[in-house]
C-alpha cells in the first residue's frame, strides 16, 4: 500500500518535543564473524535522545545516545574484546551518538559519530503505537565499522554491521 500525505498524517505524533525512554528503547545488531561464517547478534542500549516533532514534519530531528558500554551478544570475551581499545574503545569513547538533519518521507538523514568519527547515516524510519503522549519509532541501517576507524580483525570480524533500532519516545 503506498502511503499518502493523509494516511501519514493520521499516525503523525503530535508537535512537540519527546524523550527518548531508555528502559523502553534498544539497538540491536547483526553481523557476521570467522571470515562471514557465523552469524552474530547482539544488542546495544540506549543512553538518553530527543526527538522534536516540527510543523512542516521535514524539519523535525532526533539526538540520540548509545551507551558503548552496554555492548552484548551473550559472548563475554567476545564482548570485552569488543568494548576494549582495539574495538570501540568504551573507556575512552562511552558515547555513540546520532543527530539527525532532516526527514524526507521514511529517510531519516543524519550523522553517527564512533569514536570521535563522524559520518553520514541515513536510517529507514517506520512508526506504530502513536499516542497522544508517546510513540515508538523503528529504525534500520547497515553500518561499515572501518568508515569510522574500528578495523581490528579484518576478515575474522564482520566488517558491516546491520543495527534496528527500536525507541520508545515519550512527551516531554
Amino acid at each position: 500500500m503506498e502511503m499518502t500525505r493523509e494516511h501519514t498524517a493520521a499516525v503523525t505524533p503530535s508537535p512537540g518535543r519527546y524523550r527518548i525512554d531508555p528502559a523502553s528503547s534498544v539497538v540491536r545488531f547483526r553481523t557476521r564473524h570467522m571470515f562471514g561464517l557465523g552469524p552474530v547478534r547482539g544488542t546495544f542500549a540506549m543512553r538518553a535522545g530527543t526527538v522534536d516533532i516540527t510543523e512542516p514534519l521535514t524539519a523535525s530531528r532526533i539526538s540520540a545516545e548509545i551507551e558503548v558500554a552496554s555492548f552484548s551478544t551473550g559472548n563475554s570475551p567476545r564482548d570485552a574484546s569488543v568494548r576494549s581499545a582495539r574495538f570501540l574503545d568504551a573507556d575512552q569513547y562511552p558515547v555513540i551518538a546520532y543527530s539527525s538533519t532532516g526527514l524526507d518521507g521514511r529517510m531519516l538523514a543524519g550523522t553517527l559519530t564512533v569514536r570521535e568519527v563522524t559520518r553520514p547515516a541515513d536510517l529507514l524510519v517506520e512508526l506504530s503505537d502513536v499516542s497522544p503522549r508517546a510513540f515508538t519509532a523503528r529504525a534500520t541501517i547497515r553500518i561499515d565499522r572501518a568508515e569510522f576507524g574500528v578495523t581490528a580483525q579484518r576478515g575474522l570480524a564482520g566488517r558491516y554491521l546491520d543495527l534496528s533500532v527500536e525507541a520508545r519516545c515519550v512527551r516531554s
